[in-house]
């Protein structure tokens, strides 16, 4: 379990997605509730943004996260990831 936040304490490229894993986001108004951040804190993932950027919007947030998923297991296909 992966939970997206803006007020993670680390940046997704840290965490190392495994088979049958589960990205979780909040709503794109509120966030993750503060008890399941706690809860979770160690498993908290954020995508880093400039200081003066609020945060993006789940659709891409998720894309990001469900691609990196991905990329790390080798379920890209036949994409080129060598450019």
């Amino acid at each position: 379990l992966w939970l997206a936040t803006t007020k993670a304490p680390r940046s997704y490229v840290e965490a190392q997605f495994q088979e049958n894993c589960y990205l979780m986001f909040g709503k794109e108004t509120a966030g993750l509730p503060l008890w399941l951040r706690e809860q979770w804190y160690d498993r908290c993932l954020r995508i880093p943004m400039r200081a003066e950027a609020r945060s993006l919007n789940l659709s891409n947030s998720a894309a990001i996260l469900c691609y990196e998923a991905l990329r790390q297991q080798n379920l890209l296909g036949q994409i080129d990831l060598d450019l």
